[in-house]
């Protein structure tokens, strides 16, 4: 799944200004002949991460599926164009999936796309990648501890965990933060999943009490539990984790700001008519706007 930033990120609505701050590298010739293309084609390229539920899937039978998937068909049918999906997995690092799905394409011939989605709106990123505009934050991921009966709010807000099996997405700051705490006083505890929704899934199937994952990890994971009310979810900032967690958004090639203003346009009336609100509502979660 793709890699929360290192560093905290800003809380501006549509970083470097929104439109007013999109570059124009390329120049305005060039920006211009990439979204007729564009239109021309009929269709918008979407990067979107291969396993990254509830956000994106596209191992079914059925297409694409998730969170991303909707937002990005819903945001080109105000468009007036289709979709292509460019599913892909998580590289190295952020840089390797900015490099391979936006700017410049993989080497073996793969993309790039016209946007990625599940882009952290990061100042550090951000400085560090010209070749790429970042804009239309849509979701703030953040920690929370699911548990389910015991511990009790109280525990998870204090920390209370000792001698309780703790399950965690491995390779994610969430799982460092815990193996870390407090010298490695979680250390011996700390129980490692492929994803963060396996985590989740194990406080359900009572693998273990608790989980620490991102909320929409944890709503995936609890949605239609017929006991749903009885899980708690308790925000967790632990030492290593960005604080306050992090905002997603999209990323583009730098230099399009006709594609980035129609992508503005899109993006306002979808909010303006609920469609953001219902994409949420629909997948069983909580927009955490940005």
């Amino acid at each position: 799944m793709p890699r929360n930033p290192s560093t905290s990120p800003t809380r501006r609505k549509l970083l470097l200004g929104g439109l007013a701050g999109l570059s124009l590298a390329f120049g305005p010739s060039l920006a211009q002949a990439e979204f007729s293309d564009i239109r021309e084609r009929g269709s918008l390229k979407v990067a979107l991460y291969r396993a990254n539920l509830p956000f994106s899937d596209a191992s079914a039978q059925g297409g694409v599926t998730g969170v991303d998937a909707a937002l990005a068909k819903a945001l080109a049918e105000r468009m007036k164009l289709g979709v292509q999906w460019l599913p892909f997995e998580a590289g190295e690092n952020m840089g390797d999936d900015l490099r391979n799905m936006v700017w410049k394409g993989h080497y073996l011939g793969y993309g790039p796309a016209d946007v990625l989605m599940q882009a952290p709106i990061d100042r550090h990123l951000i400085s560090e990648t010209r070749q790429a505009e970042f804009l239309l934050p849509y979701y703030r991921q953040r920690l929370v501890l699911l548990s389910h009966g015991t511990p009790s709010r109280d525990d998870l807000r204090t920390l209370a965990l000792d001698g309780l099996a703790l399950g965690a997405e491995t390779g994610t700051a969430a799982a460092g933060a815990l193996l870390g705490y407090g010298g490695g006083r979680f250390r011996a505890q700390v129980h490692m999943s492929t994803t963060g929704l396996e985590a989740a899934r194990g406080v359900v199937t009572g693998k273990w009490p608790v989980a620490y994952v991102t909320q929409a990890q944890a709503e995936t994971a609890i949605k239609g539990e017929a006991d749903r009310a009885s899980y708690v979810m308790e925000t967790a900032d632990l030492p290593g984790t960005p604080a306050n967690g992090w905002v997603i958004g999209m990323a583009i090639k730098s230099g399009q700001p006709e594609l980035a203003k129609a992508m503005a346009q899109a993006m306002k009336t979808m909010q303006d008519d609920g469609t953001l609100a219902a994409i949420w509502r629909d997948n069983g979660l909580t927009w955490l706007t940005p």
